[in-house]
This record gives structure tokens, sequence and C-alpha cells, in this order.
């Protein structure tokens, strides 16, 4: 049976609307998306790192009841586990303070067992650390090694701007190890200065033969050697935007794993597929908005199993 492997950081997202807390939800780009998997009853394991502290205790709880695996987390005990302010605007974006605390020893896990088309997720900042870069890539290189299919967001905000120069070469290799990337127009604005998906296209494929490109309510595009084409979204009123993306990448991955699409035939996928693919990523994405969650909810999940 394929495996779904998600890298990334874990915060507890503290999420607050008018200078007045609304809720505490363990957050982080790969976490959201394994959470949302776990309960549509895929099989996800975590890599990542939290303390011994009792917020960690939370988050591991919370993960193993949502059917997530945690046995390739790093609980460290010298430091504390991420705490993330989520302060929302006017449109119900977040912008974040963090509050980090980690020990000098980071990341230290074991490489697990990866067969060809296991499914990896991996971006967001989490992706790009330096403190963590060595044993990041380690794994990246040991996926693609055993052929995993690798889906990279880089999820670069504004706010690590003056840092691009400095971190552009990682987010390049990681386009290069990756088989799809999936990233926001903001994302791309920031990282290459380009307005559409053709333009960013021009500039990813350099690295990756296959992107989705996801424009808010200007619907999604997806550029790849044998696919060029937009796919218009319904508008909604979101209640809290965190999470969207996180959870677009989630419905991919669940399409394609549950329609078995493999690494090899990423570049061949007709129209129709994709279609399948960004209806099922939309919708998850248009759920998690809906509420203060960070995940699909329990009565979305169960049509999803259905």
């Amino acid at each position: 049976m394929r495996k779904i492997f998600g890298i990334g950081e874990t915060v507890l997202d503290i999420i607050f609307k008018e200078g007045q807390p609304k809720a505490a939800k363990p957050g982080g780009s790969m976490l959201n998306g394994l959470v949302s998997l776990g309960r549509a009853g895929l099989p996800g394991i975590f890599i990542s790192e939290y303390a011994q502290d009792d917020v960690g205790n939370l988050v591991d709880d919370f993960l193993k009841s949502n059917g997530v695996d945690t046995t390739l987390v790093h609980r460290f005990r010298d430091g504390k586990t991420v705490l993330a302010m989520a302060f929302l605007d006017e449109k119900n974006d977040a912008h974040y303070t963090f509050y980090r605390d980690f020990p000098k020893e980071r990341l230290n896990i074991r490489m697990p067992e990866i067969r060809k088309d296991d499914i990896v997720m991996c971006g967001s900042f989490f992706a790009i650390t330096s403190e963590i870069r060595a044993k990041f890539m380690e794994f990246m290189q040991w996926s693609k090694k055993n052929e995993a299919l690798i889906i990279y967001d880089p999820n670069f905000r504004k706010s690590h701007l003056a840092e691009l120069e400095r971190l552009r070469p990682y987010i390049l290799e990681n386009m290069q190890t990756a088989d799809l990337v999936r990233g926001s127009d903001e994302d791309f604005k920031t990282i290459f200065g380009t307005g559409d998906a053709d333009e960013t296209y021009k500039e990813v494929s350099k690295y990756c033969s296959c992107l989705v490109y996801t424009a808010n309510s200007d619907g999604v595009f997806v550029r790849t050697p044998s696919v060029s084409k937009h796919y218009p979204v319904e508008p909604i009123t979101p209640v809290s935007t965190i999470g969207a993306g996180d959870n677009f990448n989630a419905g991919m991955v669940a399409s394609m794993y549950r329609n078995n699409i493999l690494k090899d035939q990423l570049e061949s996928l007709h129209e129709s597929d994709w279609s399948g693919i960004v209806a099922t990523a939309v919708s998850f994405a248009a759920d998690v908005c809906m509420s203060y969650e960070n995940y699909i909810s329990p009565e979305f999940a169960k049509k999803m199993k259905r």
C-alpha cells in the first residue's frame, strides 16, 4: 500500500480576530494537510519536531486521534514547542508572530522506508531553514532515489523578502527535487516577480515540469508538458483562510492516491485527470475556509471517505 509522508514544521496556532483569541489549533503547513488526509481515512506519516512539553503532548495526542502516524517526529527535551500568533484581518487572511525555542540538535530522525510512488509533501519556510537544511535534503534525496512522488509548495511570504537572495538557491533546489510544484500567485510574484501562470511556468519549468498555480478567486491554472488549463472556482466568504493552501495540497494528494495516479504519469495526465484532481483540491480548501479549523471538518471527511 502506498504511504503519504509530510515533512514540515509544527506550531500551535492561536488565532485572533479583532484583538480577541478565537481558537487554538495545532498547525503547520504539512501538519494541516496530513490531519485532513487522516480524517479522510488516508495513511499519513508526519516528519517534524516538537518538544516534550504540554503543548507538544497536546499536538501529539491530536495528531494520533486524527489518524496521523507520529513515529518519525523528533520530540526534543531542551526547548519548547513553537507558538504562532495568527491575527486575522478584515478579509480573514492571517499575519503571524512566532515564538520559537529550539534545541541545538534539530530534526533528529531516521530515514524511513520509502517505496516507488509513495507520496511526499514538503514546503513552507521549514523546507529552506538553514539549521535543518542538511537533514531535510537528506530526506528529500532519499525520497527521490526511491522514486517517491514529491510535491513541493514554496509558500514563501513577503515577510521573508529581505532574505530571498540568500534563500533562493534552496527554493530552486527544492523545485528541482520535486515532481510537482504547487504555489499561489503571491508566492511566485515574491520569488520570481511573475504576474501570471504562463510567466511563472517559464521559470518553474527550468527546474520542474509540472506546475499548479492557484490565484484565489481567479481560479487554478495547471501547466505541464501535456496540459495548459484554467479551472475557475466558485466564490466563497471565508471565516478564515488559514490552512486553505495546505488543504488544497491535501486534496490533490487525496485525489492522486484514490485514483492511483503515479509519479511517471504526471507529465502525461489528460485534462480530465487534472479536472478531478483540482476539483477535489478546491473542495478541501473551501471547506477549511468555513471555520477556524486548519483542516477539513469531520462531516466533510465522511463525504470524502464515501
